[in-house]
């Protein structure tokens, strides 16, 4: 009896041991960068046309992803914009929507409720990847800024799952600032960009004397310029408390930042179609050479790229320092990115999907098809970008989307209709006060 104890001790020692070769052996794709073994039907909306190029570029890596996996099938709704207005009633239908993307803060900020903690898959490797974890191949300030928006989103209310830090996977870097036809300001004089407002007033009448139109915006930007002017006298913060009715319409910034553009309006600066643009009008300016400055991202140079080409004599500069301001070099930056739904059924196979787009050959194939800036920083930017660079590398102080003027979904559009009117010159400063009250 003893000896038919110690054989099947053996025996089932044995069986073990191959049980966990078996269980190794069917691990190993996802660590030595083979791509097999995972099946799912995903959902995803993202926020690009279908025509543009990082909707091209996206959907070519998602074949490429499904053509490795068999087993996997991904449903794309190309909705555009328009994705900030549908996607959260169709979530809190429970439509099926397992990733979506936008911009970094409105992810976390406005749909981090429906979201998944990713921190878990941030500390493991990829095919795209190799030997390094997703975290180590992605840009360090990526990851640092996911993190501190959920910070700051779960001191507003907003309720993340669990105790994660990491909710959405950044990609595609942008900054804000003034994108400008370097060929105009050569025309005119302009020697360097300006870096205050007497700078930037005495561009804008050396252009407006040459025939052009100075400065231009649209629909889909226009309050982006009234939060940072305000921001660069206040910050952001207090920019952000006023949308929110903790700082007062009568304080005297608000009143000095509109007259700022209220002169701007009066001496002829602004488009004259600056009151009716409605997006993407207002770039098609630019594009057309007609105006030469525009408050905007960094992606502005691909949205236009049909109509400029790459010789286009793109610059950027950070928008000028004001009157009685901080004089902080500041600027709205961030990250498009990806979230996946917390009641996705298969979270294991997209994130794998997200890995496989914002690391590795897709990567560098999303930003030279977008001319844009790849996650992993280890692209060169695009020459259209240069100055650009500078200015992310330089920036000592971000701010939020349209520097806290976008805090409030409630207040944002009739600042945005009242803004309008100021800069288009149908109302005045003190009447902008008053409306906004």
């Amino acid at each position: 009896m003893k000896k038919l104890f110690i054989v099947m001790l053996v025996l089932a020692m044995v069986f073990s041991v191959a049980a966990c070769e078996q269980k190794e052996v069917e691990q190993t794709p996802a660590a030595n960068g083979e791509e097999s073994g995972l099946s799912a039907n995903l959902v995803y909306w993202s926020m690009w046309n279908q025509t543009e190029p990082q909707a091209i570029a996206l959907q070519e890596a998602i074949d490429d992803f499904m053509a490795k996996n068999p087993g996997v099938q991904v449903e794309v709704n190309w909705n555009g914009r328009e994705i900030r207005k549908t996607l959260q009633p169709a979530l809190d239908s429970g439509e099926t929507i397992d990733i979506w993307d936008e911009d970094l803060e409105r992810t976390i900020q406005t749909w981090g409720q429906y979201a998944l903690a990713l921190d878990g898959y941030y500390q493991q490797s990829f095919p795209t990847t190799g030997d390094s974890t997703y975290e180590e191949s992605v840009m360090g300030v990526a990851t640092q800024m996911a993190k501190d928006i959920a910070v700051i989103a779960r001191g507003k209310g907003v309720e993340l799952e669990g105790d994660g830090e990491i909710y959405a996977v950044p990609y595609q870097p942008y900054v804000f600032c003034y994108m400008y036809n370097k060929e105009h300001f050569a025309e005119v004089g302009i020697e360097s960009t300006p870096t205050n407002w007497e700078e930037f007033m005495a561009a804008c009448a050396k252009l407006k004397d040459a025939g052009y139109e100075p400065v231009t915006t649209d629909d889909a930007y226009v309050d982006i310029a009234f939060g940072t002017h305000l921001a660069k006298m206040k910050g952001s913060d207090w920019v952000e408390g006023l949308m929110n009715g903790e700082n007062s319409w009568d304080d005297p910034a608000v009143l000095a930042t509109a007259k700022a553009f209220e002169e701007m309006a009066t001496n002829g600066y602004f488009s004259a179609n600056i009151g009716s643009n409605k997006w993407p009008a207002g770039q098609q300016d630019v594009a057309n050479g007609t105006v030469s400055m525009y408050l905007n991202g960094t992606w502005l140079v691909n949205e236009i790229m049909p109509v400029t080409g790459p010789e286009f004599a793109w610059g950027q500069f950070v928008y000028p320092n004001v009157d009685d301001g901080l004089g902080e070099y500041a600027a709205t930056y961030a990250f498009q990115s990806f979230q996946i739904n917390k009641n996705c059924e298969n979270p294991d196979v997209a994130f794998a999907l997200l890995a496989h787009l914002t690391t590795g050959e897709w990567d560098a194939k999303l930003a030279e098809g977008s001319y844009g800036v790849p996650v992993g920083g280890t692209t060169e930017w695009p020459v259209q970008l240069a100055d650009a660079k500078e200015i992310f590398s330089n920036l000592e102080v971000r701010y939020p989307w349209a520097a806290g003027a976008g805090a409030n979904p409630e207040v944002q559009p009739v600042l945005a209709e009242n803004f309008t009117k100021l800069i288009s010159g149908t109302i005045t400063a003190e009447e902008f006060v008053e409306n906004m009250k």
